[in-house]
This record gives structure tokens, C-alpha cells and sequence, in this order.
């Protein structure tokens, strides 16, 4: 089967998305998720009667448990296919990423399982941070630096 004909026959089989469900979809998902955040700071700022900003970091905390608690049990990818990158690309995602890789190579050992496949996902995402971290801290202190 020469290539032209094989990409037809997969353009005819593969399923066809409705784009705007799923942003719609995206958009409720990454909704709740922001809806739960403020919530979480609510209660903390509450509850421990601390500023906002220090319940932000109990919060960011809170989700990333939720976020390793629920691909253990199993439901992160659930949640997923249904809320598409409404899950994925809060800090949620990140801790998803970093957990399903620690549970598919534990049975490798600790080191040459969990340490090293670890970060496979996540390290990346780590790499790019610091790097664009400290690429905007070089040009903030360039144009205060210029101001002052």
C-alpha cells in the first residue's frame, strides 16, 4: 500500500473531534479547579487566620495532594478524558505527571525506577521553568534597573 492511499484510509478511520465540546469542556474544567482554589484559600485564610498570600501556598499544596491522591486511585485519567486540558495545565497536571511516572517504574527500585523516571514528564517542564524564571528576572532587573 503506497503511502497515499494509507494516509486516506487513516484520515477515514480516525475519529473526528468536536473541537468546541471540548474547549467548552476544558473551560468548566479549568472553572472548578479555580472555583476549588479560592475556596481552599478562603477556608484557610479562615480557618488559620493567616494572610492570603501564605493560604495560596496551602492551596497549591492541597491541589498537588489531590492531584497525586487521585492518579493513585486511578481517577486523574478519568477526570481527563472527560475535562480535557482543564485539568492538565493547572498544577494539577504537573503533580499527575510526576506521580503516573513514579508509579509505572517503582518496580524498578528507587533509584533507577522512581529517581530517575521521576522527572521524565516533569523534568522538562522544571527545566523550561527556571530557565523563562530567569530570562524575565534578567529583563525585569534590566527595565527597573533602567527606571531607577
Amino acid at each position: 500500500m503506497d503511502e497515499n492511499k494509507y494516509s486516506i484510509l487513516v484520515k477515514k478511520h480516525t475519529p473526528k473531534e468536536d473541537v468546541s465540546k471540548n474547549v467548552f469542556k476544558a473551560f468548566i474544567g479549568g472553572g472548578i479547579m479555580g472555583l476549588l482554589g479560592q475556596g481552599l484559600i478562603d477556608i484557610y485564610s479562615f480557618l488559620f487566620n493567616v494572610s492570603t498570600k501564605e493560604a495560596g501556598i496551602y492551596m497549591i499544596v492541597t491541589l498537588i495532594f489531590l492531584g497525586c491522591l487521585f492518579t493513585c486511585l486511578g481517577w486523574f485519567d478519568r477526570l481527563v478524558n472527560f475535562f480535557r486540558c482543564g485539568l492538565i495545565i493547572p498544577i494539577t497536571g504537573f503533580a499527575h505527571a510526576m506521580q503516573s511516572a513514579t508509579l509505572e517504574y517503582r518496580r524498578e527500585g528507587l533509584i533507577t525506577g522512581i529517581g530517575t523516571c521521576m522527572f521524565k514528564l516533569a523534568g522538562s517542564v522544571i527545566a523550561y521553568g527556571i530557565i523563562s524564571a530567569y530570562t524575565f528576572g534578567v529583563i525585569r532587573l534590566i527595565i527597573l534597573g533602567v527606571l531607577k
